[in-house]
């Protein structure tokens, strides 16, 4: 029943025993609250209300679900913080969870994390998506990876996505996201977070896209992502991250905009070098003696020949001062020292009416 205009508020009578495997109202104009009597829908796989005017807090009752596998809350008006019930059990086959485009705040639960099962192991057996369901319908749910919308038919068990963007979640991104190694899209941009990027995202190693854009990270980016070979979106844009970028195959293919916004970047691609670059370093040392040593040789032979120069001029000169005093011819030495005397007078003319326009420009500006 997704992208019609169905309105007023969701049923709250889903039974107990409800076989129940698939519920999309995406896209609706439904408003109201999530109904609790869905945790008696044990079954259920795929729960999608997104895009609606729902007003609530976050359903961590949903929790006790254990074959739920994707939950999509996205662009609501949902709020408050997201906390675990506490419970052993919670979300343990959830494999795609998007909250994104509402008002959730506060910290990210660590505890939350910790409880997302599915989303710790990598099948290797696994070649294909697999679908645990019957019948010739295909459930259908849109994830944004790599920066577009992306249409994820059936419910993958190799596609997993965490998507919290657009909140005002705060504080610090938990390392235990780290342990998350199926993830393959992490989506936590235009939030609130602070302090560092946790090095154990290094060992999210099938992740193909990363979004920690528009919040307030600080520090330097882990070396550790740079073993992502995976990785194909990288957004870091917009934080106040520092220091040298990791240098590694994924990396080199990232352009500029993948960091703008963060002043205190240097190395590829921002700039043309970064300080941990040691071979650079020694090369251009190297390169800066070689060309202050033949600096220093060039001007020794110059003031050389100069000296040279003036010394044979100085002598000519003198011996014809000399032979034109001892003639008495003075007439032709004159007429130079007044052509002389002349070209300096209307040289200092020039400058001074130089100078004078230049102020007269300066003060009409």
């Amino acid at each position: 029943m997704q992208n019609n205009k169905l309105s007023g508020t969701l049923p709250t009578n889903f039974s107990i025993g409800s076989s129940l495997i698939s519920l999309n109202l995406h896209g609706n104009e439904l408003e109201g609250r999530i109904p609790r009597s869905l945790s008696n829908c044990k079954k259920s796989q795929l729960l999608d209300l997104g895009d609606n005017h729902l007003n609530d807090t976050f359903p961590m009752w949903l929790g006790a679900l254990t074959e739920l596998r994707v939950l999509r809350l996205t662009s609501n008006k949902l709020h408050g913080p997201v906390r675990s019930s506490g419970t052993e059990i919670m979300f343990p086959d959830l494999r795609i969870i998007d909250l994104s485009n509402n008002a959730f705040s506060k910290d990210l639960s660590t505890s939350m994390f910790q409880h997302l099962k599915g989303m710790r192991t990598i099948d290797q057996t696994m070649k294909l998506p697999s679908y645990e369901g019957n019948g010739d319908y295909l459930d259908s749910v849109v994830v944004v990876s790599k920066g577009l919308k992306l249409e994820v038919v059936r419910i993958w068990s190799l596609y997993t996505v965490i998507d919290l963007s657009n909140n005002k979640f705060e504080g610090h991104i938990p390392g235990v996201l780290g342990d998350l190694i199926a993830i393959r899209v992490l989506n936590l941009s235009h939030n609130r977070l602070q302090g560092h990027i946790p090095p154990s995202l290094g060992s999210l190693s099938v992740v193909e896209s990363l979004d920690l854009s528009f919040n307030q990270l600080s520090g330097e980016i882990p070396q550790q992502l740079a073993s992502l070979t995976s990785l194909e979106f990288l957004n870091l844009s917009h934080n106040y991250l520092q220091g040298c970028i990791p240098q590694g195959p994924q990396f080199h293919t990232f352009e500029r905009n993948s960091y703008e916004g963060n002043d205190g970047l240097r190395g590829f691609p921002v700039s043309k070098g970064c300080g941990n670059d040691h071979v650079s370093e020694t090369n251009y040392t190297v390169s800066a003696l070689d060309d202050q040593e033949s600096n220093s040789e060039f001007l020794y032979n110059f003031w050389k020949a100069a000296l040279m120069g003036y010394g044979s001029g100085l002598c000519i000169g003198l011996s014809i001062i000399y032979f034109m005093i001892s003639t008495g011819n003075m007439k032709w030495l004159a007429r130079i020292i007044e052509e002389l005397e002349h070209k300096i007078i209307m040289r200092r003319r020039k400058k001074r009416q130089s100078q004078r326009n230049y102020r007269r420009r300066e003060n009409h500006f």
